[in-house]
């Protein structure tokens, strides 16, 4: 007998629950499918949230022909025999070119994503791909230049309940036990948001029906059927983003004790490497930031060793470089900076640039004044020459405020002396 989850894949889109935002009413990638212009296209969201039904259905109401791989076992050699079949077809519009859908497809290699970039770019096929990781480190700029990237969003509490609700209602099989939900809580924090996980762990209560008296399903049975079942870290639910905000925040807390703790839950769970070490970097530059620039070459560096070598040794990389950070002073006024230089762009518009801060290359440019009055800072004193650098309009605006560490304060004396307390810096 298939799976519950199988059994249960939505045969059109009234079925399908979630991603309004994508397939509901007006919604971007069901006007597409409905004027039967669809692009290649990438689904990224975590697991069990109806990437493989989504792409199903739109080759159902296009009524074109699909072939899956996933690249977890497929190679260069099934793509290549999958893009002859479709080229035997000949090339049709887009509503009826052939279908490749590639679950995964952040696992392919380089030399496998760039077998797919002719034949979406012919219109051979009709790429959908599904992945779970940020198509931006993952898929080839080539290839992601060709698709769109659609965002599927986690389903809700009162999606993950109508699942289970239809589920009861309309299988066959479960229809044929009397089962009845008291609560569901534990379904739902069991599932993690996954609808697939959330169908297993329904289908593994509902075999325990005994054949006689009524199923009621509570949380105390869930759990107590689920426990052995069930990994005790989920990769991609609600426990996920938890662990990782406790991770960065304990390094950014300047205890080791707990960062380690926390890096240590993520390892055993089975975190991807990958994941962890750009929260490294990431918590380099945006907390320890200007106070210890170091820092960001040592999470880079550990980046790297820890992609290299994998685990389980990575696990000693990962953990000097977190140590290393949490015992850092900190500093968060580069990352401020970026974020009000970015709002100041944001609401004032693209202003022009000074006229004292062009290139002058052609004649006209320099007849019309670009480049005239520059100063060249390394004539001046202490290679500094006093002028304003920023449009007109934001002329004295303050974006990099720095603050008391060392680093950051010898900076600021620095500044202080050159700026003469124009942007109120004292000596």
């Amino acid at each position: 007998m298939k799976p519950l989850a199988e059994r249960l894949r939505p045969q059109n889109f009234d079925e399908y629950i979630g991603q309004e935002h994508l397939i509901g009413k007006d919604a971007v990638l069901r006007n597409a499918i409905e004027a039967e212009q669809i692009p290649s296209f990438i689904l990224w969201g975590p697991p069990g949230v109806g990437k493989t039904s989504l792409a199903r259905l739109v080759s159902n109401y296009l009524d074109c022909k699909f072939y899956a791989l996933s690249a977890i076992n497929s190679g260069v050699k099934d793509i290549r025999e999958v893009l002859e079949k479709a080229k035997d077809n000949g090339l049709f519009a887009s509503a009826n070119r052939p279908i490749l859908f590639i679950d995964e497809i952040h696992r392919f290699s380089k030399s496998q994503q760039d077998s797919l970039l002719k034949a979406v770019e012919e219109g051979v096929i009709t790429l959908i791909g599904a992945t779970t990781e940020n198509p931006s480190f993952e898929v080839i700029s080539a290839l992601l230049s060709r698709c769109q990237v659609y965002v599927l969003q986690p389903l809700n509490k009162q999606q993950l309940i109508k699942l289970v609700d239809n589920a009861l209602q309309n299988d066959k099989e479960l229809k044929a036990k009397p089962i009845k939900v008291a609560e569901y809580n534990a379904l739902l924090l069991l599932s993690g948001g996954d609808a697939r996980r959330l169908y297993n762990i329904l289908e593994l209560v509902a075999n325990t029906y005994n054949g006689k008296d009524e199923l009621v399903i509570t949380n105390v049975l869930v759990k107590k059927i689920s426990q052995n079942n069930m990994a005790i870290y989920d990769k991609v639910g609600e426990q996920h983003y938890d662990i990782a905000s406790a991770f960065i925040k304990s390094i950014r807390g300047s205890d080791p004790n707990g960062a380690v703790y926390w890096l240590a839950r993520m390892i055993h769970g089975g975190e991807d490497v990958k994941f962890i070490a750009r929260r490294i970097v990431i918590s380099a530059a945006e907390d320890i930031g200007l106070a210890n620039p170091n820092a960001l070459l040592i999470a880079q560096t550990a980046f790297d060793a820890a992609v290299s070598v994998g685990l389980p040794e990575a696990r000693i990389i990962l953990s000097q470089a977190v140590i290393y950070l949490a015992n850092s002073p900190k500093s968060n006024s580069a990352y401020m900076a970026i974020n009000e230089a970015l709002d100041l762009v944001k609401n004032s518009g693209d202003l022009p640039v000074p006229l004292h801060l062009r290139n002058a290359p052609t004649q006209l440019m320099e007849e019309l004044s670009y480049g005239k009055d520059y100063k060249y800072s390394h004539n001046g004193e202490g290679n500094f020459s006093e002028q304003e650098y920023l449009p007109e309009k934001l002329a004295g605006t303050t974006l990099f405020t720095p603050q008391n560490n060392q680093h950051e304060a010898k900076a600021k004396a620095y500044l202080g002396k050159l700026w003469k307390g124009k942007y109120g810096y004292d000596d």
